[in-house]
């Protein structure tokens, strides 16, 4: 295992975010006092700052709403990776989140509001939350 890998920092308020994937759940915030859904997890709501709020099981479907290819590794531990995506995927049920769309090399197929769906993938012993290409050519 590469000693220089990013791993996350799992603290008291992403604890669940990051259970659930390790259960195969992709888990997000909602609040109770406005509705609002959000990623990452915070303490409190982005939108009403209230601290009240339930942790909701997102169904995997989403879109891509942005992406960047990138051609050189800014973080050396993704060296070997090149040239590898970062997309925003916003899920069906709202929030958006930064990830990497898989199985796909032939980047002309990624599109704004592409559908995508939930792929878990373990990457250095971790769960991670990962998408793909639904019907890509």
């Amino acid at each position: 295992m590469d000693d220089d890998f990013p791993l996350p920092e799992v603290d008291q308020t992403n604890k669940p975010f990051w259970d659930g994937l390790s259960e195969g759940r992709l888990l997000f915030q909602k609040c109770d006092d406005c509705n609002y859904s959000w990623l990452p997890a915070r303490q409190e709501c982005p939108k009403c700052l209230g601290a009240n709020y339930t942790w909701i099981e997102a169904s995997g479907s989403g879109v891509m709403t942005s992406w960047v290819v990138y051609h050189t590794a800014f973080i050396p531990a993704y060296k070997d990776r090149l040239p590898y995506n970062v997309a925003i995927v916003k899920l069906a049920e709202g929030p958006q989140m930064a990830t990497n769309i898989v199985g796909e090399t032939d980047y002309s197929n990624f599109s704004i509001d592409h559908p995508v769906e939930l792929a878990i993938e373990k990457e250095h012993g971790v769960n991670v939350a990962r998408f793909r290409l639904i019907g890509a050519e």
